[in-house]
């Protein structure tokens, strides 16, 4: 089967042509949040402030990345349980949020906010993040470094293997 290559600044009109099932290699910013990190954007949404990264066509990996090696930009970046964000993404979404990677199914809500937003949930493979790792190419963190590896990071990623876990029309491996 033949991977197509996607870069993130190309996920909106992307987004578009996936089907649950296609397998892909990622490229371009993505931006790492978990638990803690999406109720501090919470936060400064609630609050009107303005957000570390621009929410449109974005991104987001929910991952919590180890430490870095030496000489190498991260440590293990293997894919959290999504449906721990169940609750942030269609807000995230509805906000201009292309595309979420992560592991596991999702709620019909957030299934729902996928389609009306014609975004894309990818999933990567769990148990996998030294192999994850060796697709970033750097990091830095943009906000909340006092959360440690659930700080908000930005990372440039090639070739990142990925499958389209919940297309944009509602289609989804989970289903079955």
């Amino acid at each position: 089967m033949n991977r197509l290559r996607i870069h993130t600044q190309d996920i909106a009109e992307s987004a578009k042509m996936l089907r649950a099932g296609d397998q892909i290699l990622l490229s371009g910013t993505i931006y790492t949040a978990r638990d803690a990190a999406h109720k501090r954007l919470f936060t400064l949404l609630d609050s009107g402030e303005q957000l570390p990264f621009e929410l449109k066509d974005a991104s987001i990996y929910y991952a919590g990345p180890t430490p870095a090696p030496a000489n190498l930009p991260i440590g293990a970046c293997g894919p959290t349980t999504s449906s721990r964000m169940d609750v942030f993404t269609p807000r995230l979404l509805d906000l201009g949020l292309k595309c979420m990677i992560g592991k596991g199914g999702r709620s019909p809500e957030v299934v729902e906010a996928i389609r009306r937003n014609n975004a894309v949930y990818l999933c990567a493979i769990g148990g996998a993040g030294a192999l994850a790792a060796k697709c970033v190419r750097s990091l830095e963190v943009i906000a909340f470094p006092d959360l440690g590896c659930e700080s908000i990071k930005k990372l440039q990623i090639e070739d990142f293997p990925l499958f389209t876990a919940i297309d944009c029309g509602g289609g989804s491996l989970f289903e079955g």
